[in-house]
């Protein structure tokens, strides 16, 4: 039987290279890989998570999410949001204990996508969270 090795989450955007400098600037992501001319799609990353912004074929006038459109584990999420507010990204949701076992805060790309950030016991020693078993 075949393993899934790895998976990646693809954001629709509106504009790529906006998109791309939200990331990289605000965020801290790496420069992106930008294909196509002009460019219609780009790969950013930072630490061991990699997204794909890919550039949206309809316009739409919202993200279709449910709620998270991403959600980034952290081994300092208090350390986290002070950096991105430093950058001058928008704490839409201020840091704060979670049922679930998370300390989390949300901000949102200029696409609308509602980013959430937290820690748990696994995450804040440096350690992958998922999957459990």
């Amino acid at each position: 039987m075949a393993r899934l090795v790895q998976g990646v989450t693809i954001l629709e955007v509106k504009d790529i290279k906006r998109s791309e400098a939200f990331y990289r600037e605000r965020l801290g992501f790496r420069p992106g890989l930008f294909f196509g001319e002009p460019p219609t799609f780009c790969i950013v990353s930072r630490d061991s998570v990699t997204l794909f912004l890919d550039l949206a074929r309809t316009p739409r006038a919202a993200p279709i999410n449910q709620y998270w459109a991403i959600y980034l584990y952290v081994d300092d999420v208090n350390a986290m949001a002070a950096e991105l507010s430093a950058r001058g990204v928008t704490i839409e949701r201020e840091p704060e204990d979670q049922p679930y076992g998370c300390r989390d805060f949300d901000i949102r790309d200029p696409d609308g996508h509602v980013i959430g950030i937290g820690q748990n016991e696994l995450s804040a020693e440096g350690k992958l969270t998922l999957p459990y078993a």
